[in-house]
């Protein structure tokens, strides 16, 4: 039933409401039918040329965002500028190039209907431009994301969007992953962060 629960796709009127929230807080927003829709929508805001940072997301991935921008495309890309350092003597350098990019990608795991983003992360490494360092940020999201309060959005990230994480993360990585950092955004000045919401389930 927890499945369930946040997996289903909301009807017309909340995914409207939720919208008009969303733009009340300072985001702008768009919806959009499929994954497709979403890779075109979420590329044609970007100039070419310009710096661009791709989030650990399942829904970048799954949507093509991901491949666009880091492989070979018009961009260009604060990942693999920052994949090329070493870790363990240039972290500082990897932190400011991902962390100021002119567009930061990703997605969120819970959107409330009164029109805030909570997003979670467990070093916190995409929580920084989101907030603050991008000067423009991107956020793809499955509609099933839509939750009515706070409290349901934190049932989400512990009791859906962490489990499948931390099996990907088992997978990807072999090691379990955690909660352990979480971004509330409940007010945006206009123009710097938009918000792509896809009619279809994608993502965590």
């Amino acid at each position: 039933m927890t499945t369930e629960r946040f997996t289903t796709l909301p009807d017309e009127a909340t995914l409207s409401a939720t919208v008009v929230a969303l733009e009340e807080h300072g985001f702008s927003v768009e919806v959009v039918d499929d994954l497709e829709a979403a890779r075109k929508a979420a590329l044609a805001r970007i100039p070419h040329g310009s710096t661009v940072m791709t989030n650990t997301s399942v829904t970048l991935a799954e949507t093509g965002i991901e491949e666009a921008v880091n492989g070979g495309g018009p961009y260009e890309s604060a990942r693999n500028k920052m994949l090329a350092l070493d870790y363990q003597t240039q972290v500082q350098q990897m932190k400011e190039i991902a962390g100021q990019p002119d567009y930061a990608l990703g997605s969120v795991h819970a959107i409330t209907r009164d029109g805030t983003l909570v997003i979670a992360s467990a070093s916190g490494s995409q929580l920084a431009s989101y907030a603050w360092g991008a000067a423009n940020v991107i956020l793809v999201a499955g509609a099933q994301k839509l939750v009515p309060t706070l409290e349901a959005a934190r049932e989400r990230l512990y009791q859906h969007s962490l489990k499948l994480e931390d099996a990907r993360a088992q997978a990807a990585y072999g090691q379990h992953s955690y909660i352990g950092k979480v971004l509330e955004i409940h007010q945006e000045l206009p123009g710097r962060v938009h918000v792509i919401l896809v009619r279809e389930v994608v993502g965590f």
